[in-house]
């Protein structure tokens, strides 16, 4: 089931869509929150009150700086960090590096699961999602992925969900860099000939919503339970329409209803 929160989109068929992968399609990551927060305790409880800003409720404030931050580049999660570890000279990178060492022992398992068939690939998937990509194609659209998840990792992640094959181009994270793939290739498109009005973009987090929002693209927030892969979250619907989603799904089992505002109906 679908919620139309602005009924003022475009009339007319997207020629291009944009998806966040992580919670939007894919659940590899799952959990990531579990593994991020208690890193970001664990290390800032090692800080003398001296040399830390939080010196009082450490775990609240790291759960409500997750909480809020939710869709950013890692890197950029990282630098809060580092800042409030300080002391100057602080290196975010090494903190990036500790937490995707962590997360990958996650990740790496599931995908060996998939790759061995262990597990199948609707266990991480969000449900009818691969239903909708296959009808977006056949549509004619061009279909694009842009993710706050390293580049490698996420064309590794489409890749071993059997997805690659929908998309035009893949774009995570840049290594080294804190550019933001997602505003990175919502700008390139728009320069290369994209109009605003038939461009669609679709995620869970309020990132991308808001830069679709602001440039005038119709926006599709998914509001994941990405446990039960189906289903509302209350809060993640609550900060997509605060971020400007036209409609709101939980999942793309509706199918029919979601093609309707791709293709401009109503």
């Amino acid at each position: 089931m679908i919620e139309i929160i602005n009924t003022d989109y475009p009339k007319i068929p997207v020629s291009t869509v944009l998806f966040d992968f992580d919670g939007t399609i894919s659940t590899l990551r799952y959990g990531w929150e579990k593994i991020m927060e208690p890193m970001m305790i664990e290390l800032l409880s090692e800080c003398t009150a001296d040399s830390t800003s939080i010196k009082n409720n450490i775990e609240e404030t790291v759960r409500a700086y997750i909480d809020e931050s939710t869709g950013i580049q890692t890197i950029q999660q990282m630098k809060w960090l580092a800042e409030q570890i300080k002391p100057e000279g602080n290196d975010p990178w090494k903190y990036k590096a500790e937490y995707n060492r962590r997360l990958m022992e996650v990740v790496s398992k599931r995908r060996n699961d998939l790759t061995s068939g262990t597990a199948r690939r609707e266990e991480f998937l969000i449900a009818g999602s691969e239903e909708l990509l296959k009808a977006l194609c056949e549509m004619g659209a061009d279909l694009y992925v842009a993710s706050g998840t390293d580049d490698h990792d996420v064309k590794a992640e489409v890749h071993a969900l059997g997805l690659s094959k929908f998309f035009k181009k893949i774009a995570g994270a840049p290594q080294g860099a804190e550019n933001c793939a997602k505003e990175d290739v919502i700008h390139e498109l728009l320069q290369t000939g994209v109009s605003a009005d038939r461009l669609a973009i679709v995620g869970d987090g309020k990132v991308e919503i808001m830069i679709g929002h602001e440039k005038k693209a119709r926006t599709l927030g998914v509001a994941s339970n990405e446990e039960a892969k189906q289903g509302i979250n209350p809060v993640k619907k609550q900060k997509l329409i605060k971020a400007g989603a036209d409609v709101i799904t939980g999942d793309f089992l509706d199918l029919n209803v979601i093609m309707r505002f791709f293709k401009g109906e109503r």
